[in-house]
Formats: C-alpha cells, sequence, structure tokens
C-alpha cells in the first residue's frame, strides 16, 4: 500500500485535482436530496436528516474501498486480459496483494466529503461518530467482497462484464433510501446485490443504533468478505495464463 501511494501522489497536482472532482460529483447529488426534501418533508420515513447520513455513509465507505482497494472493481478485466501474471510469482498473498497494489485518488476525494459531510450535517458525538467508523468499515468491507465476488465470475465465464454491471447496481440502488422500495426489489437489495448494507442499514445504525441491524451489518461484511475471498481463490485455481507481463 506504502507503494501504491507513492505511485497515487507522484504527481500531487493531479492527485488533489482529481479529489476535488470527486468533491465537486458528490455535492451535486446532496444538493439534490436536499431540494427534493424541501418539497417532500418525508419519503416513507426518511427525511433529510437521515438522508445525508446516507450519503455520508455511502461516499465514506465506497471511497475507501474504490479508492485504497482500486483493484476491488478490476479483477474480472485483470483476469480476462491475464494481468495477474506478474502477481501469481510473488512471495505474498495474491488477493492481499492484487486489492492493496492500486490507490485511486479521486475516490479519495469521495472519503474526505463523506467524513465532512458527517461531521456537518451528522450531529457526531463520540458515540455516533464510533458507529460511523464502525459501520463504514463494515460497509467497505462488503463492498470489497461483494466486488471481488462478482469480478471472479470471469473466471469461470471468460467475460469481465458481470462485475461491472454488480458494480454499477451497487452504487445505483445505494444512493436510494431502501424504503423506496419493495417486493423482489428489496429482497434482491439485502442478499444479490447487497446495496443497503452499503448505506441503508449503516445511516439507520449511526441514526438509531440497534443490536438488531448491528449484527446483521456485521454478519454482511464477514459472508460477502468470506463470499469474496472463496469465489476468487476458487476461480483462481481455473486460471490460465494469458502470458501478459505488466506491474497489476
Amino acid at each position: 500500500m506504502r507503494a501504491a501511494l507513492a505511485d497515487a501522489t507522484a504527481r500531487r497536482g493531479a492527485f488533489v485535482a482529481q479529489m476535488i472532482v470527486m468533491v465537486l460529483n458528490d455535492l451535486v447529488w446532496v444538493a439534490f436530496w436536499v431540494l427534493f426534501f424541501r418539497r417532500v418533508n418525508d419519503l416513507r420515513g426518511w427525511d433529510v436528516e437521515l438522508m445525508m447520513l446516507l450519503q455520508a455513509t455511502l461516499t465514506t465507505a465506497g471511497g475507501l474501498a474504490l479508492g485504497l482497494t482500486g483493484n476491488a472493481r478490476r479483477v474480472g478485466s485483470m483476469a480476462v486480459e491475464g494481468r495477474l501474471d506478474p502477481i501469481l510469482g510473488l512471495p505474498t498473498p495474491t488477493l492481499g496483494h492484487l486489492l492493496l497494489r492500486r490507490i485511486d485518488p479521486i475516490h479519495l476525494g469521495d472519503v474526505a466529503f463523506g467524513a465532512v459531510l458527517f461531521a456537518v450535517v451528522g450531529r457526531p458525538t463520540p458515540g455516533r461518530v464510533a458507529v460511523f467508523v464502525a459501520v463504514v468499515f463494515a460497509a467497505m468491507v462488503v463492498t470489497v467482497g461483494f466486488l471481488v465476488a462478482t469480478g471472479s465470475l470471469a473466471f469461470f465465464t471468460g467475460r469481465s462484464e458481470p462485475g461491472d454491471v454488480a458494480f454499477n447496481a451497487l452504487i445505483l440502488l445505494g444512493s436510494y433510501p431502501v424504503d423506496v422500495f419493495s417486493g423482489m426489489a428489496k429482497v434482491l437489495m439485502f442478499t444479490v446485490v447487497p446495496a443497503v448494507f452499503v448505506a441503508a442499514v449503516p445511516a439507520r445504525l449511526v441514526s438509531d443504533f440497534t443490536a438488531g441491524n448491528a449484527l446483521a451489518m456485521f454478519a454482511a461484511a464477514v459472508a460477502f468478505a468470506a463470499l469474496g475471498s472463496a469465489t476468487f481463490h476458487f476461480g483462481l485455481r481455473r486460471y490460465t495464463s494469458g502470458a501478459v507481463f505488466t506491474t497489476g
């Protein structure tokens, strides 16, 4: 990770510029919800404060997952293009090295934005800060595990598209209050695409902590971490070298 950070910060101007671009993007999304709740005070139990907590947890957890483990969403394309070859010869755990080898500066802007948003609108107290940090870490694990699991499908299908579709679905669905969905869509968000565990459940825990929700949150983190690791390592056994030599 130190090597990845050194690579990312080699051009400090570009590093900062990418972070600023993402912060501006996040501001637009927050402004949309603020304007929305000025017209609609309550959306199935969600108000502007809870929605801001959702955005804070989503951007912070997503930023950590995509920023610090930049290759999490690239597992599929790396497998298809044979870019895992250089990593297989290293005396380090393959998945750990793969995830920590790349840092994406643009997503670190999400982390900064989410932390500041929570500090401004989250009414932080020592207890709420502790819960926020814990659920953000758990949401990050869910995100990375899910992206690795779906990306690893490329080992079996020879195509990286499922991982890309899964990533877009996770971020899109996670951006909305879970209670606007119903029926099978809501079931899918708790299981196949764990969008609720990336944003909605963490936001609820910060706003109104309950032991049941906390248990579900951390059970999801353990489950998707295990799923991602198992799918990757099982798929790695099927990996056929493409003889493409890169730095990963």
